[in-house]
């Protein structure tokens, strides 16, 4: 992104956002939030949480962008998604005291271009694609692999940290933080072989498929041992996203003091899922995959598990056996009853995602339906540690009264039928 200077008038409106997201950040029910994730994350409360991720469905949220810049619309952007959930939604989002950035850093896994084209729907937005895969013949094409490629700009990333606080640091600090390192083997191989292609290749060659994810595995604690000697790593136990629509509040992290500033593995929340393996069996699953997801999950103080993929059945043999293993996805095709009676009296989180069809489809909200929806949820998790997280709704029909309806009737379900 080129950096050019924002016009007075883009600035004053920078400004009044930063000090809106100041304000919300410094109320008191901001410090009861932070308070109430941490003990939840650390299973030391039987309060339910919810979340409701809305950059999906944001075109219904948000109002029209007024910067003209890139650089100025982006920063727009950002802020505006930061104050949505206080303002319209009322979930327990809390609204931290300061901009994120990351690290400027790239990452080209086994140094193989995978090209990505995009369409985009009725309303413009870029949200479908396919790969063009580099790995075309299994297992010839293994050849091709080559030692990954990381860098870092430091300057670039100073650069745009002081072109930020020029603007309303004086309002807002800007830290550099980060997020849940995510960690997604199968995805990684649909990327560069497609789905087809690794389904076969585990019956037909499931020597070198064997290989290749061992040497997947050892390119991916490279990268991510190389950002803890270069100390990118950043402590993730606060108000920082997890992979699957959460966030990272606990006592727990790091492991213990950081000497010098100096943040390790073992200190940060991970994240991992497994969505391309549906199609295969549990006992595939346990062969040709869970070895290499639990070797990488090792390297975290704590784990979370999990997105769209039915957890059920693979939760016996393999994902309960996780290392540090806190919260695990209940998604839309989880089998709740068995997985309310298998979290039960453990501190493993039940991350509920409710189906988003009740407000993601259609212009009217069916909350007689949703009601029961999320009744069910409540029974099946009750005296676990429960969270839910609204995702993957990517349309509010033009009504944006939905979200925070939705959020009133499953506070008013809870409350009824929850058990601690």
């Amino acid at each position: 992104m080129h950096l050019v200077p924002v016009t007075p008038r883009e600035r004053r409106h920078l400004r009044g956002l930063a000090v809106r997201k100041h304000d919300y950040a410094n109320l008191p029910i901001m410090d009861e939030r932070s308070r109430l994730w941490q003990q939840h994350n650390d299973c030391q409360s039987d309060r339910p949480m919810i979340h409701f991720e809305t950059w999906t469905c944001e075109g219904d949220l948000l109002p029209p962008l007024q910067c003209e810049s890139e650089s100025a619309r982006a920063i727009e952007l950002q802020l505006l998604r930061s104050l949505v959930n206080h303002e319209q939604i009322q979930d327990d989002t809390v609204v931290p005291d300061w901009y994120s950035i990351g690290w400027q850093t790239s990452f080209r896994l086994f140094d193989l271009d995978v090209k990505r084209e995009h369409s985009t729907d009725s309303q413009g937005r870029s949200l479908g694609y396919q790969f063009r895969h580099p790995i075309r013949r299994f297992p010839e094409d293994i050849s091709q692999l080559r030692p990954s490629v990381f860098v870092v700009d430091r300057d670039k990333t100073k650069s745009w940290k002081s072109y930020l606080e020029d603007i309303f640091g004086d309002i807002l600090p800007v830290r550099i933080t980060m997020g849940s390192p995510g960690i997604g083997l199968s995805q990684n191989l649909v990327y560069f072989m497609g789905m087809e292609s690794m389904l076969f290749a585990m019956m037909d060659f499931p020597q070198e498929f064997h290989r290749l994810m061992r040497a997947l595995v050892h390119e991916l604690k490279t990268y991510w041992q190389w950002m803890e000697s270069e100390d990118l790593l950043l402590l993730n136990n606060g108000a920082d996203h997890l992979g699957q629509g959460s966030f990272g509040f606990t006592n727990e992290l790091p492991k213990s003091e950081i000497s010098e500033g100096h943040v390790r593995l073992q200190d940060l929340w991970g994240y991992m899922d497994s969505q391309e393996t549906v199609s295969i069996s549990p006992v595939m699953f346990k062969d040709f995959f869970f070895p290499y997801y639990r070797e990488l999950g090792s390297m975290f103080g704590l784990l979370s598990y999990g997105c769209c993929e039915p957890v059920h059945a693979i939760w016996d043999d393999c994902i309960r056996h996780l290392p540090n293993l806190r919260k695990i996805s209940i998604s839309p095709w989880c089998n709740e009853q068995f997985m309310g009676e298998a979290l039960r009296g453990t501190n493993t989180i039940y991350h509920r995602k409710p189906s988003p069809n009740f407000i993601g489809v259609g212009s009217t909200f069916d909350e007689d339906g949703f009601r029961e929806h999320a009744e069910a949820t409540v029974k099946a998790a009750s005296r676990c540690h429960l969270e839910i997280s609204f995702r993957d709704i990517y349309s509010l029909g033009g009504d944006a009264s939905k979200p925070r309806r939705a959020v009133s009737i499953l506070r008013q379900v809870i409350d009824t039928h929850y058990q601690p």
